[in-house]
């Protein structure tokens, strides 16, 4: 009898024994008038328990995610599609959405339906019931389960049960556009960017800048100045590399901050801004973590999807090194790196001897409540790896992806027009 009255709810139950106490009473006192009082309060709970059991096992649901995948920042629409007969009581309806998919003034978002309606052209009766989410963090994320509670308009009984399952919606970095590219990262004539009109095998891939006085005359390249019908030097002669390796420095020890605003999200953005681009560039460009596990292959259709999905899921990693197998010899090495303890910049520089290009993250600025003054050790990280070939430029938590990308550009243009 328990398992069978254990949707009555407090004020249910109450009545309920209220009322057969009261016929009871009216029993021993040979009252008639008093019994069926007694028995209309003890019959109300029951009437209302199979009010709400019915309605709980006439509606069903199905929730549509419009779209079911975006970028962090962009907003999407829930669509809660219910289904059934005629109400007989109200049902009220929980949407279970994690804060990292958008924080809602009321969490769970709640709804109360009190009828479902007739539509044109389709059986039966039903609602749609809409809300809007803004995810703040990358991820998959389970949306629902939606949940229901029947009630009677009394309040005498309650049922809860599941409609819907959970849903997933996936989260992907935030990818910004970007221009140019640092040289020797497709550049040249035979760089990874040139690749699609390569004419011949073994070409070499010349840098070259007008003609300034006091320059050597055996340095002119002929062939350009031809083509530009301008005298041409050469700034550097150097076969034809495969394309770029992009590294991703996800340990956890190198970062600071938490959430949407930490010191690996920028860098997760950055990475996927700049594997976008090269890709759209024409350029094959592998995207690698610290311990060298390949978290987006050379781009082929689909590639920057491909790639994002990837980084969606990503979590941080454990390694607090950056040793690890050396980087292609035969491709350009481009760097997204936290912050660097001792020997590992030996490391790095072990892994790629002939440099590249890296942003290096002030992962200082993403922790005010850190000791050491912002900057001092990144700058002084980013010295040691000019030192051994490296052309970096440091970002801190107010560098924008498109900033620290045009600064690298713009610096390793100086460091040629230098040489």
């Amino acid at each position: 009898m328990g398992g069978r009255l254990s949707g009555l709810t407090t004020r249910g139950r109450c009545m309920l024994a209220g009322g057969l106490a009261t016929a009871g009473c009216a029993v021993l006192l040979d009252e008639r008038d008093l019994l069926r009082i007694g028995a209309f309060v003890a019959v109300l709970p029951l009437l209302a328990l199979l009010v709400a059991r019915r309605t709980r096992r006439s509606v069903t649901a199905e929730r549509r995610l419009r779209p079911a995948r975006l970028a962090v920042g962009g907003g999407l629409r829930v669509d809660l599609v219910l289904r059934g007969g005629r109400l007989l009581s109200t049902l009220r309806l929980a949407d279970a959405v994690p804060d990292a998919a958008g924080a809602q003034s009321d969490t769970p978002p709640r709804f109360t339906v009190h009828s479902l309606g007739r539509t044109a052209g389709t059986p039966g009766r039903s609602a749609v019931i809409t809300y809007r989410l803004r995810p703040t963090l990358r991820g998959a994320h389970r949306i629902g389960p939606l949940t229901a509670t029947s009630t009677d308009p009394l309040g005498l009984a309650q049922f809860d049960r599941e409609l819907a399952a959970a849903s997933t919606l996936l989260v992907v970095p935030r990818v910004v556009g970007l221009t140019g590219v640092p040289p020797a990262l497709g550049a040249g004539e035979g760089t990874p960017g040139a690749a699609l009109a390569h004419q011949g095998q073994g070409s070499s891939d010349v840098l070259v800048r007008p003609y300034r006085i006091g320059d050597e005359l055996r340095r002119v390249h002929w062939r350009s100045t031809a083509r530009y019908d301008e005298l041409m030097v050469r700034l550097e002669e150097r076969p034809w590399r495969g394309g770029t390796t992009l590294l991703l420095d996800r340990r956890d020890s190198a970062h600071r901050g938490r959430g949407a605003g930490s010191s690996l999200e920028f860098a997760i953005s950055v990475a996927a801004s700049v594997y976008a681009h090269l890709l759209a560039r024409g350029e094959p460009v592998t995207m690698i973590a610290e311990d060298g596990t390949e978290l987006a292959a050379q781009g082929t259709t689909g590639g920057t999807e491909a790639m994002l999905d990837a980084l969606a899921q990503l979590r941080p990693s454990a390694r607090s090194d950056l040793g690890g197998a050396e980087l292609a010899p035969s491709a350009d090495a481009l760097a997204v790196l936290g912050d660097l303890g001792p020997g590992q910049l030996e490391s790095l520089q072990a892994r790629r001897p002939g440099g590249g290009y890296a942003i290096l993250l002030d992962t200082t600025t993403w922790d005010p409540a850190g000791k050491a003054p912002a900057g001092t050790g990144a700058h002084a990280t980013a010295a040691a790896l000019r030192r051994v070939g490296w052309g970096v430029v440091v970002a801190t938590a107010s560098t924008t992806p498109e900033r620290a990308w045009d600064e690298l550009v713009s610096s390793a243009a100086q460091r040629v027009q230098v040489r």
